[in-house]
């Protein structure tokens, strides 16, 4: 069964980075290393924002706001792009849920 981002996740679904992922910048654009599964993520400049947003747990609303604002997007536009980068942060088990409403 597909699920899509909007089925899962809401504005109000709170989530945060997992531990063992290594981030640094390079030339504008975030990097990340896996520790765990050895993997190497391109964020990229929007991703590398959404990373950064998910330091502390943090709602997927304020996460939307936080790109609509950075990059004058939107709101629309800034959510399906946000839902679709924290969906496959989930996936790849790179970040967590902690609370849904």
């Amino acid at each position: 069964m597909n699920m899509k981002p909007a089925d899962v996740l809401s504005l109000e679904s709170v989530l945060v980075q997992r531990e063992g992922n290594i981030a640094s910048d390079m030339d504008g654009e975030k990097v990340m290393l896996n520790v765990k599964n050895g993997k190497y993520y391109n964020l990229g400049e929007v991703g590398g924002e959404i990373w950064t947003a998910l330091s502390s747990p943090v709602t997927a609303g304020r996460v939307v706001e936080i790109i609509q604002t950075s990059f004058e997007v939107p709101e629309e536009l800034a959510r399906q792009d946000v839902f679709a980068f924290l969906q496959s942060l989930l996936d790849e088990e790179l970040a967590a849920v902690v609370s849904q409403p």
